[in-house]
């Protein structure tokens, strides 16, 4: 099977596909708040997800990071509002040290083509 690689970088690509498959980078956004970067991040999950030629009606499993878990329904208003509601991937959040403390959430998605 080939291997594509999306906006491959010096550490990362932005997506691979491999088979029927496309594997995002962790996605974070840019605010100052948990609503802002989620919504900036979903925007890029968006873009990336175009770029391999699929959308988010076929994510298959998303992992979501939170700095701070007493922001999860923030988030989830944000995650209800985007996501396709007739296509609801798996999906498990946790609370992690991000990258660096100004990122206060980060999605990882994966889905078909």
């Amino acid at each position: 099977m080939s291997i594509t690689r999306i906006e491959p970088g010096k550490r990362m690509s932005g997506a691979v596909v491999h088979g029927n498959t496309v594997y995002l980078a962790g996605q974070v956004g840019e605010g100052a708040t948990v609503t802002e970067q989620s919504k900036s991040a979903l925007a890029e999950v968006d873009r990336l997800l175009a770029a391999a030629g699929t959308d988010k009606s076929k994510i298959l499993q998303t992992i979501i990071y939170l700095s701070d878990m007493s922001t999860f329904g923030e988030m989830n208003a944000v995650w209800e509002a985007w996501i396709d509601p007739a296509n609801p991937p798996a999906r498990a959040t946790s609370e992690a040290a991000l990258a660096t403390p100004d990122y206060k959430v980060e999605f990882i998605v994966t889905a078909a083509l």
